[in-house]
């Protein structure tokens, strides 16, 4: 039966629900917390970017962020929120000071509504206003006002203080990875060098810009040392590594753009051009660009941003009458062309660079040709992909929780299938244990089936642009078999693919340990401490150890790939160096690793 619909059907909302309803409209996806994209995240970072927007029009040097279980405090030394508006400036649609250019210049939020957001998927909200000698604050639950002080004197320096917890309501069973908060605080000094970002007990700082952002997040030797240049609204830094492939890092007014836009896809064509006409030689621009690790910032007036995230930049032109933002990232480019006229020890190591990308891929055209065939071929009728029926684009922030479950077995793969939502996730069949990849260079993808056909599903064989998937999950058995299974797969990712670690698509499935239950109820435990508290609240009762994922019915399967799904993210930080990981637990020194096991042996007791 088809609803009447009437103008009973006409709905105003106000603007806290409609924001609790339609989260994903303002702040992306929503997650629990094991992204570094989750709604959690972008909530800080909304909060974060005003105070930044005071720092780069000259007010405040420090900001201090605090965060005690799951609340956050952002504390800054700005102007401080004009007070006779401070509830208008959290709670108000559509208002604030960013409308008005000359008091915000370049800054990253536009549209006064971000705070707002804070506000609405907060269950606690407090904005504080030191101005002049005088204090105001007004709290808040849910966008819902509960109290507002009078004005009263203060000792406390200008500035505005913001504590937030973010609703447990919205944010499921969330918990904040400190690692990622500070990920992003780094970024932010990096790119406005001079300011101190203080984090519960740690300091982050930045002199040299870009240039210090390389440095931290090289996982590896540079071929030659970062070039470093900057002028007016624009900054970069590269150099060449020597894995597969690109790596940027990319940044409007400040924010991070971590879907790049179009200053990046500018920076790419115009590195190109530059490099061909310093040589004077057509390179093939994926030749060129292999293995090159890259940061770009670029300064804009009112920039179009493509969602309320703020993660790609659309703007063309770099202000109401400015250059295009193409042309004003070519025009600069041509210091990287007088950089290379007077560095001809680093432009004769590019050039070396290219070459060997240019053999390397030749090399492997061949096998390359075949292999996309016979991926194509069996991907008409191919068993080992269970395919779902979304999938997933870095535009459509709709599509955020695409996930493919790689799998080993076909009873573990089998439960998964009949369990799984076939809409959004898929499940892909290994075929035993993987090839250990650690020293194998890009030709093995092309050379072995089981790789081959991986990559093609994936869709990452130029880069993880195009990725099919946005979670790319692997579930292997909790025993000596399925841990190394893992093993082999990260060293996999890590040796040809590492871009898929480095922006967080690639987690473990964690699945419990233990089914705990008696006639009334029943409880899954993840560890021994999970066990011993559900055995203690039920009493004498019946106790499984699951063996294999192969062990768990379809039935029960769903309860742990559903909405309570645990996933493990598999990160890098900035202290991981790939090969010296690799070498050590995947290379030829046998004894040593040994050692390492028998040094840090955990004995579980069977059950």
């Amino acid at each position: 039966m088809v609803a009447n619909y009437s103008e009973d059907s006409i709905k105003t909302l106000d603007w806290e629900e409609h924001i609790r309803k339609r989260p994903g409209m303002y702040i992306g996806k929503l997650g629990d917390g094991k992204s570094k994209d989750d709604g959690i995240y972008i909530l800080l970072k909304e909060v974060i970017d005003n105070s930044i927007d005071e720092y780069a029009m000259g007010f405040g040097k420090n900001i201090d962020i605090k965060l005690e279980d799951h609340t956050l405090s952002v504390r800054d030394y700005g102007r401080g929120i004009p007070q006779g508006k401070l509830v208008d400036v959290v709670s108000k649609m559509n208002t604030g000071a960013k409308y008005d250019s000359s008091v915000f210049q370049k800054s990253v939020g536009l549209n006064g509504v971000g705070v707002k957001a804070v506000n609405a998927l907060s269950s606690s909200f407090k904005v504080t206003s030191y101005r002049e000698g005088k204090k105001k604050s007004a709290e808040f639950s849910r966008g819902i006002k509960i109290s507002e002080t009078e004005l009263i004197d203060t000792n406390e320096p200008n500035g505005t203080l913001v504590v937030f917890t973010p609703d447990a309501e919205i944010f499921e069973k969330y918990n904040f990875i400190q690692e990622f908060i500070e990920t992003m605080l780094r970024n932010y000094t990096y790119l406005n060098t001079g300011l101190t970002i203080n984090f519960n007990g740690k300091r982050f700082y930045s002199k040299n810009g870009l240039l210090d952002l390389l440095n931290e997040n090289l996982n590896q030797e540079p071929l030659y040392p970062i070039v470093h240049l900057k002028n007016g609204d624009i900054e970069i830094a590269f150099t060449h590594g020597t894995q597969y492939s690109e790596e940027y890092y990319s940044f409007v007014n400040g924010q991070n753009t971590t879907q790049g836009g179009t200053h990046l896809a500018a920076f790419r064509e115009a590195f190109v051009k530059t490099i061909r006409d310093f040589y004077k030689k057509d390179f093939d621009a994926n030749d060129i660009r292999q293995s090159i690790v890259a940061a770009i910032s670029i300064r804009v007036i009112e920039p179009i941003f493509e969602s309320q995230t703020k993660t790609k930049l659309g703007s063309k032109d770099m202000g109401p009458e400015g250059p295009t933002v193409r042309n004003y990232i070519f025009d600069f480019m041509k210091k990287v062309d007088d950089f290379l006229h007077k560095n001809l020890d680093i432009a004769e190591e590019i050039q070396k660079k290219i070459l060997a990308s240019e053999k390397d891929r030749k090399a492997i055209a061949g096998v390359q040709k075949l292999a996309r065939e016979r991926a194509k071929k069996v991907s008409l009728h191919n068993k080992k992909l269970r395919d779902c029926r979304i999938h997933y684009n870095s535009d459509d922030e709709r599509r955020y929780e695409t996930t493919i479950f790689l799998t080993e077995g076909d009873s573990a793969s089998g439960s998964i299938t009949k369990s799984r939502d076939v809409n959004t996730q898929a499940v892909f069949s290994l075929r035993g244990k993987p090839k250990n990849s650690y020293g194998e260079t890009k030709k093995l993808v092309y050379q072995n089936e089981e790789f081959n056909l991986l990559q093609a599903a994936l869709n990452i064989e130029e880069g993880i642009e195009n990725i099919r998937y946005r979670n790319v999950v692997i579930a292997t058995d909790a025993d000596v078999d399925g841990l190394h299974i893992r093993l082999l797969l990260i060293t996999f990712f890590l040796q040809i693919f590492p871009d898929l670690l480095k922006h967080g698509h690639l987690f473990i499935l964690q699945t419990p340990l233990f089914r705990v239950r008696n006639k009334q109820e029943t409880i899954y435990c993840y560890d021994e401490k999970e066990k011993n508290e559900a055995i203690q609240k039920l009493k004498n009762p019946e106790i499984t150890r699951f063996k294999g994922l192969g062990e768990i019915s379809p039935d029960e399967f769903k309860n742990f790939i559903g909405k309570d799904i645990r996933l493990e993210p598999v990160t890098l930080s900035k202290a991981d160096q790939i090969q010296p990981l690799l070498e050590f637990y995947m290379g030829k020194n046998t004894p040593e690793r040994q050692e390492f096991i028998i040094n840090n042996l955990r004995v579980e007791e069977d059950i």
